[in-house]
């Protein structure tokens, strides 16, 4: 690694709220704020204080960065790794610095020279230009980290400055013996007991850190693996990491789907990667019950609400808390219900039934539906304002048939388990299958691909799965469509239009753009036929 390769857009991470070096806290300061800053300080302490102050604060930061250079990178030698320091100074706008000279072998000699230094400048807004040099936090700077790279005692001294009127400011580093006597009357400015075994601690903390981060993403994408297989398909792939980017946050989302396409397992895994991952993950099926005994799991109830309420009850609200709630197959909930879930996403506050009480409910909610809720709040059967509640973030998982490079890896995954399960070790897909597989549509998406493998996995005698193992409705369809080659390019056409539109529900518009026509061509198209 050479000094001028250095990138600040690689080094440094902008996030809003929090700036990082590499696991290093960073921040931005005004130049007129920290001008008033060093005014007060200076009027507080004495001239003579405040730059000892200012020396001591530039030598840590000076050593810290030195101290990140190493950790970072491999050098292609240690004058490259010193010239960094300069070049780190550049990236973060506090100067333009040019190394005019450097020795590294017999002695320690530096000679730099800073154009536009921001301390000069703060010095002179503060004080006017004077008769000393002011570049206090670089002068300090240059000496910690020159230090910190040779591992002994490095001065740099000013001798020209803009604050006093200087065209550049001008420095000069040498090591402790090669100073002599001249820098006697500067040793007092970097009394900074103790600064070069700190730097080291925090080194090695900051390399601990980086290692159990490092861990924690490898389990992370071993999660991933486990819920999702080998994801090839790119969509798939953007929305993984759409629900990796979501799930630190609070937000309510609305996963969309077909049946079967994995929605739970999402929720799951946006649960995991949150901060409530040591919570508990509540999930219902809000189709699955009826009104209200589906309130009743959902809310809690008390003693005597209801025929059979024989004693207070606890419902998943209350039971989720500090975790996630999913509530599956929003889209079938009643209206009755729909207006008390208002309350829950809007306040977290829930009552029991019979109990006009309302208490606080600690969760974030997740949902899902594989029915179109703008259809639903068009006809009047979904309160629109519930709606916007929930689909603050919306996640559309496709369906297996548009991500047919994944049903392979998917199928030897699940087979790969089911021989751990069944005890089967040597069960494994054999080389015929693998066509049907990818020519069936897979109407139920993934979960009847698992129960398509598991159902192979029973039957098959040799630990082999064969095409007659399959499920009959695979092979079946997978051979008409092999069998029907002898037909017309019309036919061809003809079924391609159909199947075309029975993917979008009928969606003329949505078939001409994918078919690649006009609205105008398919509909003439459609009446020839």
């Amino acid at each position: 690694m050479r000094a001028d390769d250095l990138k600040l857009g690689e080094l440094v991470d902008f996030s809003e709220g929090k700036v990082h070096l590499h696991g290093r806290r960073l921040v931005l300061h005004d130049l007129h704020a920290f001008s008033q800053h060093r005014k007060d300080l200076v009027d507080l302490v004495g001239m003579e204080e405040a730059r000892r102050i200012f020396t001591r604060f530039g030598y840590f930061w000076g050593q810290a960065d030195a101290a990140a250079m190493k950790r970072i990178f491999n050098w292609d030698s240690r004058a490259e790794w010193i010239k960094a320091g300069p070049r780190m100074h550049a990236l973060q706008g506090v100067v333009k610095p040019v190394v005019k000279h450097l020795e590294t072998e017999e002695r320690f000699r530096m000679l730099v020279h800073w154009h536009d230094s921001e301390e000069a400048e703060e010095h002179r807004l503060a004080f006017g230009t004077g008769d000393c040099c002011a570049c206090w936090i670089l002068v300090g700077y240059a000496s910690g980290y020159a230090s910190f790279c040779m591992d002994t005692d490095i001065y740099f001294i000013e001798e020209k400055c803009r604050a006093k009127g200087d065209r550049i400011c001008t420095a000069e580093g040498l090591d402790r013996p090669s100073w002599g006597d001249r820098i006697e009357p500067y040793l007092k400015f970097f009394q900074a007991d103790g600064i070069h075994g700190k730097i080291l601690e925090l080194t090695e903390e900051l390399r601990r850190k980086t290692k159990e981060l490092n861990a924690q993403r490898k389990r992370l994408k071993q999660r991933d693996e486990l819920d999702f297989g080998q994801v090839r398909n790119q969509a798939f792939r953007h929305m993984l990491e759409l629900a990796r980017r979501i799930a630190p946050f609070e937000t309510s989302v609305l996963i969309t789907g077909e049946t079967g396409t994995g929605k739970e397992v999402l929720a799951r895994h946006i649960h995991r990667l949150s901060n409530r991952s040591k919570g508990p993950f509540q999930s219902i099926n809000c189709g699955a019950l009826p009104e209200t005994l589906l309130e009743s799991e959902l809310f809690g109830h008390k003693k005597g609400a209801f025929t059979g309420a024989v004693e207070d009850r606890t419902g998943l609200f209350e039971d989720g808390s500090g975790g996630t709630v999913f509530l599956d197959e929003i889209g079938d909930i009643s209206s009755v219900t729909q207006i008390k879930l208002l309350p829950v996403l809007q306040q977290r506050e829930i009552p029991r039934i019979g109990e006009n009480r309302p208490r606080k409910v600690d969760i974030r909610i997740l949902s899902a539906t594989n029915k179109d809720l703008n259809e639903a709040v068009a006809e009047g059967r979904f309160r629109q304002d519930l709606l916007f509640r929930l689909r603050v973030i919306e996640i559309q998982m496709p369906p297996l048939r548009d991500r047919t490079e994944d049903i392979l890896p998917l199928a030897r995954e699940f087979v790969e388990r089911l021989a751990k399960q069944l005890k089967r070790q040597d069960l494994r897909l054999d080389a015929t299958t693998l066509d049907y597989l990818q020519a069936y549509s897979w109407p139920g998406n993934v979960r009847e691909l698992e129960n398509a493998m598991e159902r192979a996995a029973v039957l098959c005698g040799d630990a082999v799965i064969k095409p007659q193992d399959l499920p009959p409705e695979i092979v079946q369809r997978t051979r008409l469509q092999a069998g029907n080659v002898m037909r017309s390019l019309a036919q061809v056409e003809a079924d391609h239009i159909f199947a075309v539109l029975d993917t979008t529900g009928g969606n003329k518009k949505q078939a001409a753009e994918i078919l690649g026509i006009s609205y105008a061509t398919l509909w003439r198209r459609l009446k020839s036929l």
